[in-house]
């Protein structure tokens, strides 16, 4: 079992965007509770004036300083903003991405320091959040350089029967073709696996790869990148114990449902893995994958054209902070299954010392 009391930290996202409304509808449930200490890195005033736009009245945050006087009865909020904020729904504004970012960075420094078990990010807007202190493509680029993995990450879209993560994340499309090698896809391959078995208990799990050209090069007649270097990474990552089969060609692959047969996918790129997954998945999540902490996210974004009218489904948020404990706990649990028992000295009286 994981630590009784966990604290789950969630970060505000664009204030001006269907955040606080995803957020406030799944801490409604006061069973959630239950579950652990839940801290809103964010704005007690700008929950507040959301709550009278969307006219919920039954609800309130407890307001504290630091994790550690955290209510684990109640929903907490931690401030990060000054008074002076200002909410302007439906609008991708400079202050509204620099409210995302102070919520981020606080929410960060605590989880580097332990106070928080898990993170649970709402959406940001990628433009408006840009400063010199944040020049990423989004959250997964940031967290890989805030926890300094070397070894990468890999954002890995979650639903009920469908995995996929995706070798080229936030680039533009042109630039796909020169970022894909087989070290990159090998690489990815590694994350995936190990995640796969460690995040979510798959033993031996059985990875498709996906071709980058249509029909999958055609054997090198629409491409040569699936001959040249996605088969030889994928070779390589067989003679590693990863299951890993393809190249399969993307339209095909989706259209007759392939998916179901695998543990998860490895597309080449952002919208060739992420486009059937959200056509496909109505409430899916974004893990990423790689890191030392565990961060989810809902599989949507700012919902601007929504924001503050009722509209938001929250069901993709609360599947995000459920998916959060539930990698707490494979994670514990692989952890004292591949415990070496070596180093587990027994007395005499046969107890641990």
């Amino acid at each position: 079992m994981i630590k009784p009391n966990i604290k789950i930290g969630i970060t505000q996202g664009d204030i001006n965007g269907i955040s606080y409304e995803v957020i406030i509808k799944t801490l409604l449930d006061n069973r959630i509770n239950e579950l652990g200490s839940i801290i809103v890195y964010g704005s007690p005033k700008v929950a507040a004036y959301h709550r009278k736009a969307l006219n919920i009245d039954n609800f309130s945050f407890n307001n504290i300083r630091t994790p550690d006087e955290a209510n684990f009865k109640r929903p907490n909020i931690i401030n990060c903003l000054d008074d002076e904020v200002r909410v302007e729904l439906g609008k991708s504004t400079r202050i509204a991405g620099e409210a995302s970012l102070k919520s981020l960075q606080k929410a960060v420094e605590d989880l580097k320091k332990g106070k928080l078990d898990a993170l649970v990010t709402a959406p940001i807007n990628k433009d408006n959040i840009q400063s010199a202190d944040f020049s990423y493509p989004g959250h997964t680029e940031y967290l890989e350089a805030e926890f300094n993995s070397g070894s990468g990450t890999l954002m890995i879209m979650v639903g009920e029967n469908f995995r996929v993560g995706v070798v080229t994340g936030h680039v533009p499309l042109a630039e796909v073709p020169e970022i894909i090698t087989k070290e990159r896809i090998r690489s990815k391959l590694q994350i995936l696996n190990k995640s796969l078995n460690i995040d979510f208990g798959i033993r031996k799990p059985n990875i498709a790869v996906l071709g980058l050209n249509p029909h999958a090069g055609d054997n090198g007649f629409l491409g040569k990148e699936e001959k040249e270097i996605i088969e030889p990474a994928i070779k390589e990552a067989r003679d590693e114990g990863i299951l890993a089969l393809g190249t399969f060609p993307a339209d095909g692959f989706f259209g007759s449902a392939s998916q179901l047969k695998f543990d998860a996918v490895l597309a080449m790129y952002h919208d060739q893995g992420l486009t059937p997954f959200k056509s496909l998945v109505s409430n899916g999540v974004n893990f990423t994958a790689g890191l030392t902490v565990v961060r989810t996210s809902p599989a949507h974004g700012t919902g601007y054209s929504i924001a503050g009218k009722g509209l938001a489904s929250p069901d993709s948020f609360r599947n995000a902070f459920y998916m959060a404990l539930d990698i707490l706990k494979q994670r514990k649990l692989h952890d004292e299954l591949t415990e070496d028992p070596l180093l587990i000295k027994t007395s005499g009286n046969g107890k641990r010392n």
